[in-house]
């Protein structure tokens, strides 16, 4: 479309049109994909507020429908009592009256309606100049959006370049980040190692001051013990008294004896046994 109004507005041989990059043609649809959202809300818009007038007279209708009920109701009545009083003046009169007012009513139902309907062309004769407007002004548009595509492409080029070197500096960042991330891995690792040899010695050496404490233990008892004994050994040796050589001469004779009379013993035994 923009190719053939440039053919048809400007015909000199040094014009020439100028293609878009993918880019550009990307905005040129994404601008047109939002024109149609925008056109196609407010023709929802549109249809809501038909709806809602539309049904604002329809609850009009079903209140004019009752009083017109009601009014033939009220007629009804007024006739009923007219053909019971017959001459009257006070009944023709109310009718007359009712009549009247009636009428007079419905004439101002009638010019409310007349008003209504003087705004609604009103309305609609705005929204027609409205839609000739833009269509009017939708080529001058387009060629304006043309060359503002043109100037924000520019513009974005410069934008993607200076978005270029911002990443590669964010990159090369991002590369001394890893490399010092890594290196404080490696020691947190060596770290964590060290932690988990330190923490097996010490449950280790936990292990062996609670053997020693258990073995300093039994020790302090022995040792009491000991003690104890050592006391009571010294005690015996305190009060040990040395008896007379005379009765040591006896003891021994004694014993003497005893050993003698056991071999004789155990000889008899022996002859006994053999026998």
């Amino acid at each position: 479309q923009i190719r053939g109004r440039y053919k048809s507005k400007s015909r000199a041989p040094t014009d020439r049109f100028v293609g878009l990059t993918v880019e550009q043609k990307c905005e040129l649809v994404e601008r047109d994909l939002e024109e149609t959202k925008d056109e196609i809300q407010k023709i929802q818009e549109d249809s809501e507020q038909t709806l809602r007038d539309l049904e604002a007279a329809m609850e009009e209708a079903d209140i004019w429908w009752a009083d017109v009920k009601k009014a033939i109701g009220d007629f009804e009545k007024e006739v009923s009592t007219l053909s019971q009083k017959k001459g009257s003046t006070m009944a023709s009169e109310k009718l007359l009256r009712y009549l009247e007012e009636r009428s007079h009513q419905r004439d101002l139902l009638k010019e409310k309606l007349r008003l209504k309907n003087d705004s609604l062309r009103g309305y609609k004769k705005k929204l027609q100049q409205q839609l000739r407007q833009k269509e009017q002004m939708g080529e001058t548009l387009r060629e304006v959006r043309f060359e503002q595509l043109q100037i924000r492409n520019m513009q974005y080029q410069e934008k993607i370049e200076e978005k270029n070197e911002e990443l590669l500096q964010l990159k090369l960042t991002s590369g001394k980040a890893v490399q010092a991330l890594n290196l404080y891995k490696r020691r947190l690792h060596d770290a964590m190692e060290t932690s988990v040899c330190l923490m097996k010695d010490i449950s280790q050496r936990k292990e062996l001051l609670e053997k020693i404490e258990r073995e300093t233990i039994l020790v302090e008892e022995e040792r009491a013990k000991a003690e104890s004994l050592n006391k009571q050994l010294r005690r015996q040796l305190s009060d040990y008294r040395v008896p007379p050589v005379l009765r040591y001469v006896q003891e021994k004779m004694a014993i003497s004896d005893l050993q003698n009379s056991l071999k004789a013993w155990e000889r008899k035994v022996s002859i006994a046994e053999v026998s």
